[in-house]
């Protein structure tokens, strides 16, 4: 008897460890083909926009960074209705495939160059086909891996999520890395060798794609009935307080994550004066660090609840963002400009191991993708795909240190919520 019940919990764990990675590999493919954008800029942003002013041209590719948002809300509602209406398996399915397409266009598009204002108004075309999949990405796998999750170890695999979040930025710098050491000039990736990730995007997304479709759907959408499966915005306006909650969770928290990983790179160019190839090494290995973090805060969660997890990023947050960025812009020793984005990204670490697992947990399952994906897509939208472009205006016209206060103001206003606000772990209704 008791063998018998060893092997059931053996089989359960390997069924609930093939489902998370079957869904997080299908993510990390998603947030590289996102990230490579942001990661290549450097280099592709003169064919698409040729203006003698570096800062000039990373604004112009900053800008449609931030239209690629702009598509993430109407993701949010279309893959999110998708999940809690056809399926979430259905819905990151779909998702992936179109993220693929994104990817083949940039890598096929030629640069103005040849085609001139064509040219850049392909590149908006394909980052709103991104938009509208990474839109509908972060809901849906939010929601997947919380429901495939066991209640004792919601937070440690949830934090997957950011894992391979991350882990799909970290390929991007990686494949960087590989091109600017090891196999082309810097000539050669300004001219071409910026297409070459983009191909790579696409292939890892069709590989993603037959991954998710063989993965199981979740208990808590197979054991919905017809009327759970209506879903919808009606229904999702019936949940207003967690609406909100969802939109203060994530404020200080997106533009916070956007800050240290994703724009710290042109920052570290930009600001700090490092080469290309020091930032690069320098993100790599910082977002390698921030990877590995993501499960053992999760599991810290665990332990000992979300909320003063979330209260500690609020905190260290305010109290450290403008000392930490003021810090980088006027350091020059590599190794202490490394300990300082450690530092930054252990206090993120606060809020990315545990959001998606605390916003899946505000909601019924009925409503569940939906109510994850679109306030969050929302607020990403206005506050996180316009941090790098704040970022640079204000360099720009001469204030870098404005945006620095901007942050550490975002995150002031999230605290305030995250005082308030019940701890999810003790309050689920994924049990309900």
């Amino acid at each position: 008897m008791e063998k018998t019940i060893q092997k059931d919990e053996i089989k359960d764990v390997e069924y609930r460890l093939k489902s998370i990675f079957g869904g997080s590999v299908g993510n990390l493919v998603e947030w590289y083909d996102w990230y490579t954008y942001s990661a290549f800029a450097l280099y592709f942003s003169p064919a698409f926009f040729p203006n003698s002013n570096p800062t000039a041209q990373l604004l112009d590719t900053a800008g449609i960074f931030a239209v690629g948002f702009l598509m993430r809300p109407i993701g949010g509602w279309l893959f999110g209705s998708i999940a809690d209406k056809l399926g979430r398996k259905r819905s990151m399915t779909l998702s992936v495939l179109i993220m693929a397409v994104g990817s083949l266009i940039i890598g096929l598009t030629p640069g103005y160059k040849q085609i001139g204002i064509a040219a850049p108004l392909l590149l908006i075309f394909a980052r709103l086909i991104q938009g509208l999949s990474t839109g509908g990405e972060y809901g849906t796998s939010a929601t997947y891996l919380s429901e495939m999750a066991t209640k004792k170890h919601r937070g440690f695999y949830s934090s997957f999520q950011y894992v391979t979040l991350i882990g799909g930025q970290l390929l991007a710098l990686g494949i960087q890395l590989i091109l600017q050491n090891w196999l082309l000039t810097p000539a050669e990736l300004h001219d071409w060798g910026w297409r070459i990730p983009f191909f790579i995007g696409a292939v890892l997304s069709f590989i993603a794609l037959y991954l998710r479709r063989h993965i199981d759907e979740t208990a808590a959408f197979k054991s919905k009935n017809a009327d759970d499966k209506k879903g919808g915005i009606a229904v999702l306006l019936k949940y207003p307080k967690e609406v909100f909650t969802v939109v203060g969770l994530t404020l200080g928290g997106t533009i916070a994550f956007y800050t240290f990983s994703t724009y710290m790179q042109k920052f570290l160019v930009n600001t700090v004066h490092l080469s290309k190839e020091t930032s690069t090494t320098l993100s790599f290995i910082s977002l390698l660090v921030f990877a590995i973090m993501q499960p053992l805060f999760g599991l810290l969660s665990d332990k000992i609840g979300r909320k003063p997890l979330l209260i500690g990023f609020g905190v260290l947050g305010t109290l450290c963002t403008y000392p930490i960025l003021t810090g980088l812009a006027s350091e020059t020793n590599t190794t202490i400009i490394f300990l300082l984005m450690i530092g930054a990204l252990i206090i993120v670490s606060g809020y990315t191991s545990i959001n998606a697992v605390v916003k899946a947990e505000l909601f019924p399952a009925e409503i569940r993708a939906l109510g994850v994906g679109l306030p969050y897509a929302l607020t990403v939208a206005i506050f996180g795909g316009t941090a790098e472009y704040l970022a640079l205006w204000f360099k720009n016209i001469g204030h870098e240190s404005y945006f620095y206060w901007y942050v550490t103001g975002c995150i002031l206003i999230s605290l305030v919520l995250y005082t308030t606000m019940k701890d999810t772990k003790h309050h689920s209704k994924i049990e309900d």
